[in-house]
């Protein structure tokens, strides 16, 4: 038997979403976002969350381009920082000293620290209420160079909303699209 909760906007794991954007005035910046994944695969997608008094809005908005950057565990501070204050009052990327990089393809910076960065393009935006849904367009996804298998030895956070921590995935458990083969006769 299940005891209802009520309407909480939990789900676990949610991915820690680094969103980089450029202002009107083309400084960059980082806002670290819980609501959000991937949206569809052709074309391939993401969706993400954003109230419309964040300054990380206006520059959805305006530029119509926003990079998702995975943070890894080694920077878990900085994550966090990206989520506490505002781009409006400070320059996130000189405080905590990572590095925005300009995308070739998009009108938005990835963080060249954090390993897996999706650069995309808004071609759909939901008033939801709270908060404004923006799907991008995936126009390329960058991965560090150290890599030997896509996530191996990444340490990629997802938070976890109901706790409010940050955690790291854990050991396998079974091959998707396989297991459940058991069942088909």
């Amino acid at each position: 038997m299940k005891k209802s909760i009520g309407t909480p906007s939990l789900i676990f794991p949610n991915p820690v979403l680094v969103v980089c954007t450029y202002d009107s005035n083309g400084k960059a910046n980082a806002a670290t976002l819980a609501w959000g994944g991937i949206a569809s695969s052709g074309p391939a997608a993401v969706s993400i969350a954003v109230q419309p008094p964040r300054y990380t809005y206006e520059a959805l908005m305006s530029r119509k381009a926003f990079t998702v950057n995975l943070a890894p565990a080694k920077y878990v501070a900085e994550a966090d920082y990206f989520g506490l204050v505002s781009g409006r009052d400070v320059d996130k990327f000189a405080v905590t000293g990572l590095t925005p990089v300009k995308s070739e393809l998009v009108d938005a910076p990835y963080i060249e620290e954090f390993p897996y960065s999706l650069e995309c393009v808004v071609t759909h935006t939901l008033d939801l209420g709270v908060h404004t849904l923006f799907i991008g367009e995936i126009k390329d996804a960058k991965i560090d160079e150290s890599a030997t298998e896509f996530w191996s030895g990444f340490d990629i956070l997802t938070f976890d909303s109901a706790s409010r921590d940050y955690r790291i995935p854990g050991k396998s458990v079974a091959k998707a699209f396989d297991v459940g083969k058991k069942f088909i006769k």
